[in-house]
């Protein structure tokens, strides 16, 4: 017998980051005041990362590109590994993606890619709580998800090892 799976992702759209609460507002900037230090020599895009964690530190990470390209390293896992590497018990609240591109301004958010959709998904199983998602582009809306899972719906997890 064939079903089907409906999956249905919600997400908030904001003209103006002065929309957003604040802790989300000064993530947002946070993550653009670190954009300029994103290393993208090859591709022009530009990726910055502002992680908030439950104790109030905010981390920041940039993408940081090769020539060969599988060697790239990327933001949002460039700011999760510095946050579990400083603060290694303390759960992510919050993360801020923005995106920055040379070749023509970037209009719209850009997703993580999946590898970080991922990694996203089990840190939010690691700690047992969602992380909120604001996503940017240079202009534009700014979205937010409430999870992970909104991105990746259908995630690998421990569960399927055990």
């Amino acid at each position: 017998m064939k079903r089907k799976l409906h999956i249905e992702t919600t997400v908030e759209v904001y003209d103006r980051i002065e929309q957003l609460p604040a802790n989300e507002q000064a993530l947002l900037y946070a993550a653009r005041a670190a954009l300029p230090a994103a290393y993208a020599p090859y591709s022009g895009f530009r990726v910055s990362a502002a992680l908030l964690l439950a104790n109030g530190a905010v981390l920041t990470g940039t993408n940081y590109e090769n020539a060969a390209y599988p060697m790239c390293l990327c933001a949002e896992r460039v700011a999760l590994g510095a946050a579990h590497a400083q603060f290694p018990g303390v759960p992510v609240q919050a993360i801020a993606i923005t995106v920055a591109n040379a070749q023509k301004t970037a209009t719209q958010p850009a997703a993580p890619c999946g590898a970080c959709r991922q990694v996203l998904c089990e840190t939010e199983q690691r700690f047992g709580q969602t992380i909120r998602i604001v996503l940017q582009g240079e202009t534009g809306d700014i979205y937010v998800l409430q999870s992970g899972q909104d991105l990746l719906p259908l995630s690998f997890s421990g569960h399927f090892l055990h």
